[in-house]
């Protein structure tokens, strides 16, 4: 993607938090028969909500963009160390033929698959040994362990990795034949340690799956996008992350003590001082939840992995002095993750309230048409900065208002449960095999 494509939608997209600026402020000067000072008090509060909303939205697209001309600028390697692409697996029999020989078209000189079967109990373990052997180069390598989670799978690739570089990948996912290319130019900077890549949905087709697709874009991309321009992004994602192998044994690889080990293992990362940036180009395409009850329990174990994560590294949060970077990164997770859930959704109770039994029709209509032109002027810029498909875009006019409210929901609840330490399992995901190719 050429920045100057990008530039127009910039351009509009500040335009438009413009214009809803000068909104607000015509509606604060608007005579209005409020009822009560309840009434009036919450009618300022949800503006101001909505202003920093407008904020985030800016601050975010603005970084994404600084973050993304730096990239077009960035030169591929002046060397290929070698690398080592760490599969873990477990009860993925449906899919790993698909995402082994996505694996063994990758376009690098020297890298050799890992292929960890963490105690499968369906056709996996048997599907893996066909492929072991070389292949013009390519060494492919298959390991059995009995079942002991995905930290662990992983940590017995990293052991038995002989790449100076390891990329970590998921048993559902496809890869860009270029995506290694992008992540290794980014190790030339010896302070960099991890490479996040840009995961998209390839399930595509329903409604839930079609909302995420948006949500990877908008929510998970631009973020991270923003974050790069900092060197300090937050979360390598399980599909897609490339770390240096020193680092990883420096910081003493994956951890079981949470439920979001990629959290985890990154914020180590980010306390030990390595920079963390992201790749656009590093694509890759996993199988997102296509059942609400599926995604509820993901993003359930997600907000509580992020806490257990944030929780354990919680002394960096506060050391200004030593890391500011760090610092900030921690704090801004930890508003994104807890209080920015409860935020939005009192908020929409209160509109609810306000328009509900007091008759206020109009503040229900300002908040949904802010909101609506905030995610439509989001996912124009993320859709074309990715070069991604303009349908998503349509369902930018009710992403907020009811996929996110629903997730915010979920995440309120984690959040009440970690804190009150309610027991939970981790749930596997049942994986359906319907990744497609076309999205990558």
């Amino acid at each position: 993607m050429k920045v100057r494509s990008v530039v127009p939608i910039l351009l509009i997209a500040i335009a438009l938090f413009i214009s809803a600026f000068v909104l607000y402020a015509l509606i604060l000067t608007t005579e209005i028969n409020w009822p009560n000072t309840f009434v009036y008090v919450s009618s300022v509060i949800l503006a101001i909500f909505l202003i920093i909303l407008i904020l985030r939205y800016m601050l975010l697209i603005w970084f994404s963009y600084l973050s993304h001309h730096e990239k077009t600028h960035l030169p591929l390697a002046q060397r290929w160390p070698k690398v080592s692409v760490l599969v873990p697996v477990y009860n993925e029999g449906k899919i790993i033929d698909t995402t082994v020989r996505a694996l063994m078209r990758q376009d690098y000189p020297d890298y050799e698959i890992l292929l960890i079967n963490d105690g499968s109990q369906d056709d996996t373990f048997r599907k893996l040994l066909r492929y072991q052997g070389d292949y013009e180069g390519i060494t492919i390598k298959v390991i059995q362990q009995v079942n002991r989670g995905k930290a662990q799978a992983l940590n017995a690739g990293i052991q038995a990795a002989s790449g100076e570089l390891v990329f970590c990948m998921d048993g559902d996912t496809i890869i860009k034949p270029d995506a290694l290319r992008f992540m290794v130019r980014h190790f030339e900077d010896a302070r960099v340690g991890a490479v996040a890549g840009n995961v998209k949905v390839g399930n595509r087709g329903r409604l839930w799956t079609d909302l995420q697709a948006l949500e990877y874009v908008e929510g998970l991309n631009l973020a991270r996008q923003a974050q790069g321009f900092f060197a300090a992004v937050n979360i390598i994602p399980g599909p897609c992350g490339m770390f240096r192998k020193r680092a990883l044994e420096e910081v003493g690889l994956y951890e079981s003590t949470t439920f979001a080990e990629d959290c985890h293992l990154t914020l180590k990362l980010l306390v030990q001082g390595y920079r963390i940036v992201y790749e656009p180009e590093a694509i890759c395409v996993t199988e997102a939840p296509s059942k609400l009850i599926d995604l509820l329990k993901q993003r359930y174990r997600w907000t509580r992995g992020i806490m257990q994560s944030i929780r354990l590294n919680r002394r960096a949060m506060f050391a200004w002095r030593e890391s500011p970077t760090t610092s900030g990164t921690l704090l801004y997770m930890g508003f994104e993750a807890f209080i920015w859930p409860v935020m939005n959704v009192l908020a929409n109770i209160v509109v609810l309230v306000i328009a509900g039994y007091y008759g206020i029709t109009l503040i229900l209509i300002l908040w949904w048409a802010q909101l609506t032109m905030l995610d439509v002027i989001a996912a124009l810029y993320c859709v074309v900065s990715e070069g991604e498909s303009n349908r998503l875009i349509i369902y930018g006019t009710f992403y907020r208002m009811f996929f996110i409210l629903i997730i915010d929901v979920c995440k309120v609840f984690s959040t009440i449960d970690e804190l009150l330490k309610v027991s939970m399992t981790w749930e596997k995901i049942t994986r359906r095999g319907g990744v497609k190719e076309q999205w990558i």
